[in-house]
């Protein structure tokens, strides 16, 4: 496996921290990982990449070994904006001035494309992995999503933990079962620690799993799509079961009209892969990220 090294960035009072393959002076590769992941997720996709990259992954807030943004009283919160907040400041921090490539999984996937509508100067490439937004929102939804999130406040989730590496290994694989067991060991290194109690907990804030109080507003979203100048690859699973989920009952060729919002879009399709693609083919998302980024 490459090595790659830690760094801590301060975003508004929030201690993030970046991993970081690959030396300073060559091309650079942002990537941002999904929901209940961490920056680790992306080894295999580094050690598969052929050329010479500087390959930088942040753990967002209250994820892997990055900050949980504690309130005075209760737990964390977490709003979407706040992501792509931190990204500016990583990106001040570390590539300033030059425009990045970025490559985001699932919910880093949204964050990236959101980014490079957002800042369009700032952004070269952004390659989409599994990344489909989710299903429009109707206004009328509005007021029992925020009484749900009132209720659900009152509550604060747990997150279970594990006897062992082995036990955190194997509730990746049940949720991944095309991942290799010796992967499933890796990740589960970095996906939790070993406490005080002896147990495993995972490395990620329970707040996570409350639902926010906002809507998914699909045209405020492509809005920000149509200001993207930069060259999108959407690389998506054969079949993707998360495609389905989100699709519901539209059809797919009619969910993903969505993407007509983008002035440069291009699509590959991954065989032998589910939702965590870059864990299931990594030397195929790895070329697809260099030929297109080169």
């Amino acid at each position: 496996m490459k090595e790659s090294r830690s760094e801590f960035v301060d975003a508004r009072g929030v201690r993030l921290h970046v991993r970081r393959w690959g030396s300073p002076d060559a091309p650079m590769l942002f990537m941002l990982h999904g929901w209940m992941d961490m920056s680790a997720s992306f080894q295999f996709v580094v050690d598969a990449l052929a050329g010479d990259w500087q390959v930088l992954a942040p753990d967002a807030r209250g994820f892997g070994l990055s900050d949980w943004p504690i309130a005075e009283k209760g737990g964390g919160h977490y709003y979407f904006p706040d992501y792509l907040a931190d990204l500016d400041v990583l990106l001040d921090h570390f590539s300033r001035g030059t425009q990045v490539n970025l490559v985001g999984h699932s919910m880093g996937a949204n964050v990236a494309l959101l980014y490079a509508g957002v800042r369009p100067e700032r952004v070269r490439r952004v390659v989409d992995l599994e990344g489909f937004g989710l299903p429009a929102a109707r206004a009328s939804q509005s007021p029992g999503r925020i009484a749900q999130w009132l209720d659900d406040l009152r509550t604060l989730p747990t997150l279970r933990s594990y006897a062992s590496l082995d036990e955190v290994a194997d509730r990746l694989i049940r949720t991944n079962p095309r991942l290799p067991l010796a992967r499933a060991r890796y990740l589960a290194q970095h996906w939790s620690r070993e406490e005080s109690d002896g147990r495993f907990h995972l490395l990620a804030d329970p707040a996570h799993k409350l639902r926010g109080p906002t809507l998914y507003r699909l045209d405020e979203v492509s809005a920000a799509w149509a200001r993207v100048t930069a060259p999108v690859l959407h690389v998506e699973a054969k079949d993707s079961p998360t495609l389905a989920t989100f699709a519901g009952q539209t059809p797919i060729a009619e969910f993903k009209t969505r993407f007509a919002a983008f002035s440069d879009w291009r699509e590959e399709i991954v065989d032998g892969a589910g939702h965590m693609i870059h864990h299931d083919q990594p030397e195929r998302v790895a070329a697809l990220i260099e030929s297109f980024c080169a």
